[in-house]
């Protein structure tokens, strides 16, 4: 059996390659090397695809054809065209520019513009929030953080500002630069507060009052501007003397709270002094008041009293007279230690208890009074 590679043999896979080809023409000549038989021929594949791609841009006399160049200008122009397409996210805010000026605004979602150079498209996120820092460490921190306070002292302040994007296009076009925008217009609108404020305030209960100021002073002045920008708090992060005058300040403290220590406890006398005397005398004016009601009443009472006495009297002044008496007499002995007694027709001494001569306590009630004297004339007239 003859080998494999024997040229003369075509074997089991057909003849060498080699002569002349109808379709293809003349091969080139082979390497003097073994080859696999059987394996694809790469460079018949090129030449072909060489000569398909010939037929299909060369025209009669060699020109290339018409509809070739139309699709491929149709191809380019469909491609530069679906490159308009671009997706808006939730949080942002596109901005068309036609020629480099302002077009039209857009919201989010798949959104179309006519591709560049025409028009050209900017997104901005305006649901973020951004914070710019003013003052800190530094030569050019503590220049930004030192201010004057309203009552002539220098006072160390380091604060931040939150923002957004409120408007997307006055933001790309009001400023030039909006973060730097954003600090200075920070630094202004702060000194500005700080400057009508007292020191004691803005390092202990004030700092709300001067931030809320501040925000406000910001928002108009860049509300002027129309720079689009939303201020969504300012926060002192520290605020205090520069470290040069730490030591004084504290002495100036302890000093004022010593002093306002003294005032507060003066305050207190004197508000407890002054209490005490306004108690004494509505004490003594309601008791004034009290005094000359009753006054005034018992008068009014014992003048009635006389008038219906007096009506009384004019009616039957006899039994009237006998009424006065009898309840003078009794209103003036129930009170006394004295006994009457209706000695006349007596013919034994008449033995009186120890108890008559005691001192009488004061009556409890009217009945009891009228039964003394009674009870004082029964004695008697049973002795006897």
């Amino acid at each position: 059996m003859p080998p494999w590679n024997d040229n003369a043999n075509p074997g089991p896979w057909g003849a060498p390659s080699g002569g002349d080809d109808k379709r293809n023409g003349p091969r080139r000549p082979q390497g003097g090397g073994p080859r696999r038989p059987g394996g694809p021929d790469f460079n018949a594949g090129f030449e072909d695809l060489s000569r398909r791609l010939r037929d299909l841009f060369n025209g009669p006399g060699g020109q290339p054809k018409r509809s070739v160049w139309i699709a491929v200008a149709g191809g380019a122009v469909g491609l530069w065209a679906l490159s308009g397409f671009y997706v808006v996210q939730p949080a942002e805010q596109a901005i068309v520019l036609t020629f480099g000026a302002y077009s039209r605004s857009e919201t989010p979602g798949l959104r179309y513009h006519i591709p560049a150079p025409i028009e050209r498209v900017e997104k901005v996120p305006v649901t973020s929030l951004k914070r710019t820092d003013v003052g800190g460490s530094g030569a050019e921190g503590n220049a930004e953080s030192q201010m004057l306070t309203g009552d002539g002292q220098i006072i160390d302040i380091d604060f931040s500002v939150t923002w957004r994007v409120a408007d997307a296009a006055r933001y790309l076009f009001a400023t030039r630069d909006p973060d730097a925008a954003v600090a200075a217009v920070a630094e202004s609108a702060m000194r500005e507060v700080v400057g009508r404020t007292q020191l004691q305030p803005i390092i202990s209960t004030g700092r709300g009052q001067v931030q809320q100021q501040a925000r406000d002073l910001m928002q108009r002045t860049l509300d002027a501007w129309g720079s689009g920008i939303s201020v969504v708090e300012v926060q002192i992060r520290e605020a205090g003397p520069p470290p040069e005058v730490v030591a004084a300040f504290r002495d100036v403290q302890s000093a004022s709270q010593d002093a306002e220590s003294f005032v507060n406890e003066a305050n207190t006398y004197r508000n407890r002094v002054v209490n005490e005397a306004k108690g004494d005398a509505a004490r003594i004016t309601q008791a004034s008041q009290a005094y000359r009601e009753q006054a005034v009443r018992e008068a009014m009472g014992e003048a009635a009293r006389f008038n219906q006495i007096y009506a009384e009297y004019r009616r039957a002044p006899g039994v009237t007279r006998d009424r006065l008496y009898i309840e003078t007499m009794q209103r003036i002995l129930q009170s006394s230690n004295k006994v009457v007694i209706d000695a006349k027709g007596a013919s034994a001494p008449i033995i009186l208890p120890p108890d008559v001569f005691r001192q009488k306590a004061a009556p409890a009630a009217a009945p009891q009074t009228q039964a003394a004297p009674q009870q004082a004339q029964a004695q008697p007239r049973s002795a006897q």
